[in-house]
């Protein structure tokens, strides 16, 4: 390639650069979220509470970020904006306990224990299953490393702030987590290496408990080592040399601590059992991520005080799913466990509300304790009910207007709320459409997006540091 034809083909390349700009400015701007009210009342509609009942022809008002009042006839005050609620339904914004939404990585799977990866690392604020989300009324999600090995990376609880930064996603306060996984997926008995690679330990779920139960014993060691650094240097002791850091054990020391939730992926009775027990002899508690066969042992999880965050109805894709049936939920919570539906996939997490509904038909669970599967529940998981999760005079206002009963299937999300502020509006997301469209057929015009001529190929510039 002559240098003239490279310049030509860098220019070239910029003008394809400049459109792509152009079209993703412009579906950021349609996409963004809406101008913030400092005040929001919503009045007339039906409101579920979810913890203090469901009342009817009343009015919610958003001040500041919180819910300020409920009650009838609440006065708005100056400048704010009205909401009219009448046929409305008004609930808690939905929490899913297991997402793989807005990441772009999920499984660091090479070793046995990633516990020094974080999932934060890779959150992508710009994935389109942010704003799909809160059109299903989803406005917090706890994302989740993958389930490729018995100690996987650590995982964080986010608002869904669609057009926001990342770090105005992550909810404040929130304990962060940790992802494990026990069972087919880490033993990769269907998945042989490569020739010539040797495969990696543990093949067995004894091997998955000899890992997790070493390295919680190291994390004991490696906390002790410091505590003892730290005593010596309070009594006044010199030049001593500190432990050497350990970015692995660091997260299972704060789990020791209380500071950090553990995930469990996790489907047989037998494999949760033994989580369970060994979770007690180190003194933590854990979330137990799918659990389809925890119904067996309910009453163990709830006599260990740990949760359970599972499908309502999706089963039958692999061995270890084989004895779940569909009141896992009703037959956990009448035990006592605290216990959630989760998506684990953003389709399902768009439809969390249905998947709830089939719990009065699959166990005979009431409205509010169906919605509480989807929302009370969620929060007092990740250890932040006292900020969302029902709609209560002090809350986080993280709240959805459905145009019907969220329980039923023919029920949309009219507007989504995370802290007072409205992320997503259904009439002016379809007021919007014909100009995307619009857009995008005026671009696909564009010389620069036509393909090349027949029998040239695509000229690709040079990237920095040479050419080939």
């Amino acid at each position: 390639m002559t240098h003239s034809s490279t310049n030509a083909a860098v220019r070239r390349a910029a003008r394809r650069g400049t459109l792509l700009l152009l079209l993703a400015g412009a579906v950021a701007d349609a996409q963004k979220p809406l101008p913030a009210a400092s005040t929001t009342l919503i009045r007339n509609a039906t409101i579920l509470t979810v913890t203090k009942g469901t009342l009817r022809n009343a009015d919610l008002l958003m001040e500041h970020g919180k819910i300020a009042r409920i009650g009838t006839h609440l006065r708005a005050p100056a400048g704010a904006t009205i909401v009219d609620g009448t046929g409305k339904y008004v609930m808690p914004g939905i929490i899913d306990p297991h997402s793989h939404s807005m990441i772009d990585a999920v499984n660091e799977g090479t070793l046995s224990v990633t516990s020094m990866v974080n999932i934060e690392d890779v959150l992508n604020p710009t994935s389109p299953a942010i704003y799909r989300e809160l059109a299903g009324g989803v406005t917090t999600i706890n994302v989740l490393h993958g389930s490729a090995n018995t100690i996987g990376g650590q995982t964080i609880t986010v608002k869904l702030k669609w057009g926001e930064p990342v770090d105005s996603m992550i909810f404040p306060g929130a304990l962060p987590g940790i992802k494990f996984a026990l069972g087919e997926n880490v033993t990769r008995k269907d998945n042989p290496p490569p020739a010539g690679q040797e495969r990696r330990y543990p093949f067995t779920r004894m091997g998955q408990e000899e890992v997790l139960r070493d390295a919680f014993t190291r994390a004991q060691n490696y906390r002790a080592e410091w505590a003892a650094y730290h005593a010596a240097v309070a009594r006044g002791a010199k030049d001593l040399v500190p432990p050497r850091r350990d970015l692995a054990l660091d997260p299972l020391v704060q789990v020791l601590e209380g500071k950090r939730i553990v995930n469990v992926h996790s489907y047989r009775a037998d494999e949760i059992l033994m989580m369970v027990n060994l979770a007690r002899d180190f003194g933590f508690h854990v979330l137990i991520q799918h659990g389809l066969e925890a119904y067996k042992i309910a009453s163990e999880i709830a006599a260990a005080g740990d949760g359970v965050s599972t499908f309502e109805d999706s089963w039958g894709y692999k061995i270890e799913a084989e004895d779940a049936i569909p009141y896992n939920v009703a037959i956990l919570m009448r035990h006592g466990v605290v216990v959630t539906i989760n998506s684990d996939d953003d389709g399902r997490a768009r439809r969390l509300n249905v998947d709830a509904a089939k719990e009065m038909r699959y166990g005979g669970l009431t409205e509010d304790e169906a919605l509480r599967t989807i929302t009370y529940n969620g929060a007092v998981q990740l250890g932040v009910q006292n900020r969302v999760g029902s709609l209560e005079v002090g809350k986080d206002a993280d709240v959805a207007i459905w145009d019907a009963d969220p329980l039923s299937v023919y029920a949309k999300v009219d507007q989504t709320y995370i802290d007072g502020e409205k992320f997503f509006d259904r009439q002016q997301d379809l007021a919007r459409r014909d100009s995307l469209v619009a857009l995008k057929a005026e671009l696909e015009k564009a010389p620069e997006n036509q393909p090349p001529a027949q029998g040239r190929g695509r000229i690709v510039p040079p990237t920095t540091g040479g050419s080939k």
